[in-house]
């Protein structure tokens, strides 16, 4: 048999024509101190503050974790899944990204955690878009002044006190008040303008809550028809530290993609938002903090607490009629201790 040289040649030669080489640059670092679900990761040079990592563990799962801490050797990051996993040597990747959430329709009348994952044994959640947790609130050129009214359900509210569509309405009392009830029935009310333009869109945000508490609440808007246009983000009491932070920012991105629907001549564009509590997400971040090390302030919460909250509140807002005239409605609660709201964070909430 003989050889034919040249058409192996060309084979070869249109192989070599064909080949594209793919190369992936990543950043890697090492893990080099893992506990309390904080890691300490070496070798992270360009890392960006609020970057997600990915941890490549032993077991072959990966974890992700949350730059917080840019120090001189090393990345302080919080980490969101099962911390047991991770070891001293583990890589660490840099993933480029910043932390977001899957937004969209799809989450009405779904119960989720922080990171958009459904968590009310349903089927899992696809949507076409997603939105960055932490931005920058609109600028004022960008708003326009409160003037539509958004009506509370109770006419005491209504009457005296009204609260208007894009305002942020602190909701301020002990346990066992009745906070969360007034909120709920604030829900309940819209059901009469869904599928109307002035439809309104909630979402219950609950940080640090029983599991029995928030089954009970997602019961009591589905009795009442309520679900079908709420969400239910979910940061429970077992929750990991990292999540409770993050979940009134998750809540916020998914109202806000409804809110700026209005831009295009969608609707709904108005958004109710009921973060329960923002206490509890203070005291998250102060152990966030602690376990960092960064510097404690008050009452060991860290200098920055006031920001954690006021960054939150301002993407509350009444967009201008040139962006769609949609709203966002915050009622922040706040947890008090005998009816002390001269403490810490109560003063902090009431002057944003």
């Amino acid at each position: 048999m003989k050889i034919k040289t040249d058409e192996i040649t060309s084979v070869i030669k249109q192989e070599i024509q064909n080949f594209t080489s793919q190369l992936e640059i990543s950043e890697v670092g090492q893990v080099v101190e893992v506990g309390d679900g904080i890691a300490r990761v070496y070798g992270l040079g360009k890392v960006m503050s609020g970057e997600l990592l990915e941890f490549q563990t032993q077991s072959g799962k990966s974890v992700t974790g949350l730059t917080m801490n840019l120090e001189t050797e090393t990345v302080g990051a919080v980490l969101f899944g099962d911390t047991d996993l991770i070891r001293e040597g583990d890589t660490v990747k840099a993933t480029g990204r910043i932390l977001e959430v899957p937004v969209g329709p799809e989450l009405l009348g779904r119960v989720v955690d922080p990171l958009g994952v459904a968590v009310d044994g349903g089927p899992a959640i696809r949507t076409s878009q997603t939105r960055k947790v932490d931005i920058v609130a609109p600028g004022i050129a960008a708003r326009q002044p409160v003037k539509e009214p958004l009506q509370f359900g109770i006419k005491a509210i209504d009457s005296m006190i009204p609260v208007g569509r894009g305002q942020r309405e602190l909701v301020i009392g002990d346990r066992k008040t009745g906070k969360t009830a007034v909120c709920l029935d604030c829900i309940i009310n819209q059901k009469q303008y869904w599928g109307t333009p002035e439809a309104v869109v909630c979402i219950y945000v609950a940080i640090g809550q029983k599991d029995s508490t928030v089954a009970s609440v997602v019961e009591m808007l589905r009795k009442n028809g309520a679900m079908d246009y709420t969400i239910v983000v979910n940061a429970g009491s077992s929750a990991p530290a990292p999540l409770q932070y993050i979940a009134p920012y998750s809540g916020c991105a998914m109202g806000e993609y409804f809110m700026w629907q209005g831009k295009e001549g969608k609707t709904p564009k108005h958004v109710l938002i009921v973060y329960d509590d923002l206490s509890k997400q203070a005291v998250a971040y102060r152990e966030l903090s602690l376990l960092l090390r960064r510097p404690p302030g008050r009452e060991a919460y860290p200098g920055d607490v006031f920001y954690l909250h006021s960054r939150l509140l301002e993407r509350a807002t009444k967009l201008s009629d040139a962006n769609g005239g949609g709203s966002l409605t915050a009622l922040p609660i706040i947890e008090t201790q005998e009816g002390d709201v001269s403490a810490y964070i109560p003063t902090n909430v009431i002057s944003i």
